[in-house]
């Protein structure tokens, strides 16, 4: 029954879910999917199975799904939009940030640190100022299953900011594996993943929270909460700030004072997630090999 999809926690979460509400199969067939980003203009999701070097798009009007990038080495993982409309997309097998122009270009926004290649980028956000934050643990080239197996030449794995005028700045230098992040509803805080613990044991699998200063640089980064269930991965926010998160067994719903107040069961390991929809109510999960999505009575932040 749709009941068994929900975990209530607090009674703050029984307003914002229906749990008769089913949680839907959109797709199948994928191993490992990820990077999940609603496309308004187009009805339409599109989505990254990233072991089989595949982006897939989800028609909401018809429900088809088609593959429309695939073979090309780019192995992308994380992707938003930018204020334009354009799909901003890490990309673990060429270890860089790229953006899809409107006349269907690519541009390469990132790819090198210092003169050293990046790790491969794994996350990001942009922020109303045009800046664009990134992860970049090394998950793409530990082996060649989601990229290319290399050595790491960074002395380490980062978070970074791109500036509209191009200019890479490194904006923290003390996780682990850093992974997905998103900004609070005034941009005056950002939330940053650390899934250190998918490693092993004693690693970091929690989300940090830092002070985002006027000069762009970051201050705090204390635990905001530690996931009970695997390792979180991508997360966003909805209109009131609660954090919809990522975790190994659904998805997990913080409010803004961090209590844990819900989750969403899905039946595999989720790696993403965003809203979408004509009312961003529409919440969109990629897990393991599937696309699941469920309607909720909450909407996401608006990040275009």
């Amino acid at each position: 029954m749709a009941s068994e999809n929900y975990e209530i926690l607090d009674p703050r979460f029984q307003r914002l879910v229906k749990t008769a509400e089913p949680l839907q199969e959109l797709w199948t067939g994928g191993s490992w999917t990820e990077g999940p980003v609603w496309l308004p203009a187009m009805k339409s999701l599109v989505w990254s199975d990233i072991p089989s070097d595949r982006r897939l798009k989800w028609d909401a009007l018809t429900d088809q799904t088609v593959e429309m990038r695939a073979g090309e080495g780019a192995y992308v993982n994380g992707s938003t939009l930018d204020r334009q409309g354009r799909i901003i997309m890490c990309e673990h097998g060429t270890r860089t940030v790229t953006r899809l122009e409107h006349d269907g270009g690519l541009s390469v926004l990132a790819e090198s640190y210092g003169g050293k290649r990046l790790n491969s980028p794994n996350d990001v956000v942009v922020r109303s100022d045009g800046t664009i934050w990134f992860t970049d643990p090394a998950y793409g080239i530990e082996s060649d299953y989601e990229g290319y197996a290399a050595a790491r030449e960074q002395d380490g794995e980062h978070v970074y900011r791109i500036d509209p005028d191009g200019t890479l700045t490194r904006v923290t230098d003390d996780f682990v594996a850093p992974n997905g992040l998103a900004f609070s509803l005034d941009e005056r805080q950002l939330y940053i993943v650390d899934s250190g613990g998918s490693r092993g044991t004693g690693g970091p699998r929690h989300i940090r929270l830092f002070d985002v200063q006027d000069d762009l640089t970051l201050k705090g980064g204390e635990v905001f909460a530690t996931c009970d269930a695997g390792v979180f991965d991508g997360f966003r926010l909805d209109t009131k700030g609660r954090i919809w998160t990522s975790a190994g067994d659904g998805v997990h719903c913080y409010d803004p004072d961090g209590s844990l107040i819900g989750k969403i069961l899905v039946p595999q390991e989720v790696s993403n997630l965003c809203f979408g929809g004509y009312k961003r109510n529409r919440l969109f999960i990629t897990a393991t090999s599937s696309l699941y999505s469920v309607l909720i009575c909450a909407s996401g932040a608006k990040t275009v």
